[in-house]
């Protein structure tokens, strides 16, 4: 599992140009869901991404979590974060788990973070195509694994 967390001052999702979810300042989380990845490890990523000290204090520093920040969070499934270019140009998604395993454990993730922050997580679409607007902050890029 791949998630790239990127701190934003606005984040949102769309699909056939309407707006599915959208936040303020917060995490947009591209989250790619590896062939062998289970509940454990889906778990133990939204935990991760939970505590994460990313946002900045009152002086401007960072040191605070998604949580004691007040932000929220944007997930959004990606599968092409599993890309393998080993073979050459042409992506291959063989690591990339199939979307009848990644979708229920795209959705734990979902439950599992919304529970730790004490508030809903929104969302794209699954396997949708989709337009994601990213307004970063900082910028504050990460990838945890």
């Amino acid at each position: 599992m791949k998630v790239v967390l990127q701190r934003v001052l606005s984040g949102s999702v769309s699909v056939g140009g309407v707006v599915i979810g959208s936040i303020g300042a917060g995490y947009v989380l591209l989250v790619g869901i590896a062939a062998g990845d289970d509940e454990s490890t889906v778990r133990r990523l939204a935990a991760d991404v939970a505590k994460a000290r990313l946002m900045s204090d009152p002086q401007g520093r960072i040191g605070i979590n998604l949580k004691d920040a007040g932000a929220d969070a944007l997930a959004v499934s990606q599968f092409t974060l599993l890309a393998d270019f080993s073979k050459g140009n042409r992506p291959a998604f063989n690591g990339a788990a199939r979307p009848e395993v990644a979708r229920p454990l795209f959705d734990l993730f979902v439950t599992e973070l919304s529970a730790r922050l004490g508030r809903p997580v929104r969302t794209g679409v699954f396997g949708a195509d989709m337009r994601v607007e990213i307004v970063n902050d900082g910028p504050v890029t990460v990838v945890l694994e």
